[in-house]
């Protein structure tokens, strides 16, 4: 569209034409290019072999679709200038730029207050400043200040390239087919109103976009809130949690070994607010998961046996297990399962700190709604030009169930304490 190109292969989407102008420069920064270095799934490829991916390949492929939808609108008769393609090309790769190591199972655990968002939204003013202001439409789009509002939802919303990237890029990377979403016909239906500013679905794609939202609801279930991604979360949130511990009672010899860049977030209270701190920046961008998995390794060998025992057991893949209260007979009363826990901590040598149970035994409540009916909802353009939501289209059965939160409340605890 604004070519001449760079093609990056990708199993996903096939070829990924990057325009070498600034496309290409922001794609070879340390900010972008660290992203390899994050896996989008975080624990999630200690439970699906394949999914070893990374927020580089998502976050090009995030940029990939964004270039069809906005092919396919211009074709249609949306006006879109150079620069505003170009803006959402770049706030498309950088949406993710903010995310911490182990990326969402470690968002609210190294900084405070805080939503990865946040730091994308630092670090791109960071990356504006040393471009000269080259970022600054992209920026208006990112905080949906940019008067064509239809374009900050191309890459926020419940329907936009984001979303539509993680779930098949995710599907094809664990191998769970129930993921698979019709990426291309939704993007093809897209059109823009512009008497309202909005980007709505054409009545052709509904059933694309039924087909995308239950398969969101399928792949939270089947692999975001799996019960041993769960299990993998809680365990290396025990550890960060141990070796808060040790720092805040003036034990570092317990941590010794630990990656400094780790340890900064550990040792200091670093809130959501701190990320306009130029330093707390360049120590983020520093941070990824081969620092979480080196310190891990070095902690197998701390003098403190919690700590050792908790870095063996994710090293070693021995997670925790995972019951959910409605349908497993091994979850019990949470007095009960509290008294079994510190029993066998004292058993087992490892504490007898009834307080140390807190390293082992956590209860907890996944929610998930696929569609949030209160939200920016999905248009569904009729032949007649009337705009009906998509609750007002779709069988109201099929969304009602898709609407309605889920929660299921569980427990998560070391098998070993039930023999």
């Amino acid at each position: 569209m604004i070519g001449p190109f760079k093609l990056f292969s990708d199993p996903v989407h096939g070829f990924v034409s990057v325009p070498k102008d600034l496309i290409l420069d922001l794609v070879q920064t340390p900010e972008v290019q660290r992203l390899r270095r994050i896996r989008q799934l975080g624990v999630g490829h200690m439970v699906f072999p394949g999914a070893e991916h990374s927020r580089f390949g998502h976050a090009l492929g995030a940029m990939a679709l964004m270039h069809d939808a906005l092919l396919s609108l211009r074709e249609k008769g949306t006006p879109l200038s150079t620069a505003e393609i170009r803006g959402a090309l770049a706030v498309a790769l950088l949406h993710d730029v903010g995310h911490g190591p182990f990326s969402h199972t470690l968002e609210h655990e190294l900084i405070s207050d805080f939503e990865h968002e946040i730091m994308s939204r630092a670090l791109l003013d960071r990356m504006n400043k040393r471009l000269d202001g080259a970022l600054e439409l992209a920026i208006a789009i990112f905080d949906d200040a940019y008067p064509s509002h239809w374009l900050h939802t191309l890459i926020s919303s419940q329907l936009d390239m984001d979303r539509l990237d993680y779930l098949r890029r995710d599907s094809y990377y664990t191998g769970v087919v129930e993921g698979r979403v019709g990426v291309g016909r939704i993007i093809k239906t897209l059109r823009v109103v512009p008497e309202v500013d909005r980007v709505v679905i054409e009545a052709k794609g509904r059933y694309a976009v039924e087909n995308f939202l239950l398969s969101r609801r399928l792949m939270y279930w089947q692999v975001y809130l799996h019960k041993t991604v769960l299990a993998g979360d809680h365990l290396l949130r025990s550890v960060i949690q141990r070796v808060r511990h040790h720092l805040d009672n003036d034990t570092p010899a317990m941590v010794a070994g630990g990656s400094e860049a780790f340890l900064y977030f550990l040792r200091n209270r670093i809130t959501g607010a701190d990320t306009a701190d130029p330093d707390v920046q360049d120590r983020f961008v520093g941070l990824d998961d081969t620092d979480i998995i080196h310190s891990i390794k070095a902690w197998t060998r701390s003098t403190d046996p919690i700590l050792a025992d908790l870095a063996v057991r994710f090293l070693n893949r021995n997670f925790f297990r995972v019951a959910f209260c409605d349908e497993d007979g091994s979850a019990m009363a949470d007095d009960e399962m509290t008294d079994r826990v510190h029993d066998w901590l004292r058993r087992s040598g490892l504490s007898d700190n009834r307080d140390d149970v807190r390293y082992y035994l956590t209860f907890a409540e996944t929610r998930h709604e696929a569609y949030d009916e209160d939200a920016d909802t999905i248009g569904v353009l009729q032949r007649d030009g009337r705009i009906l939501e998509l609750s007002d289209v779709v069988g109201s059965g099929v969304l009602s169930g898709l609407s309605a939160q889920q929660k299921r409340r569980y427990q998560c605890f070391p098998k070993e304490a039930m023999t």
